[in-house]
């Protein structure tokens, strides 16, 4: 039996936190892992493991849709026609964006889709 992979991959399981710093410091010493400072500008603020798969990431609490509650983000090619998707499946988008969103299924249950960057192999 041949199976397809899943259109998205979970790619990040993120903790808001009271203490940034703090979180860092749990989840590093938890995980043995370095929890390094992510691009402001392409991955937002915070930390995130670099080496496998899913990062574990930590980020300032915030009031915002994505930053009160922990959230797995999937990973997926395209990110409008993954909207769209869980809009027709019964889900609701909270937070759409350009990069991710912010979602829930149609149990009201949070998560985050993410739009897969391009590779930078070759030229």
């Amino acid at each position: 039996i041949v199976r397809a992979l899943p259109r998205g991959s979970l790619s990040l399981i993120e903790f808001p936190a009271d203490d940034p710093e703090r979180a860092r410091r749990f989840w590093a010493g938890l995980l043995d892992v370095e929890l390094e400072a992510r691009d402001h500008d392409s991955e937002g603020e915070g930390w995130q493991t670099r080496a496998g798969a899913p990062a574990v990431g930590v980020h300032e609490r915030g009031r915002g849709p994505g930053d009160s509650f922990s959230l797995p983000y999937f990973t997926v090619s395209d990110l409008a026609e993954t909207l769209e998707r869980v809009r027709a499946l019964g889900g609701t988008v909270v937070h759409p964006g350009e990069r991710w969103a912010i979602c829930k299924d149609s149990e009201a249950t949070p998560f985050a889709l993410a739009q897969e960057t391009p590779s930078r192999e070759g030229g």
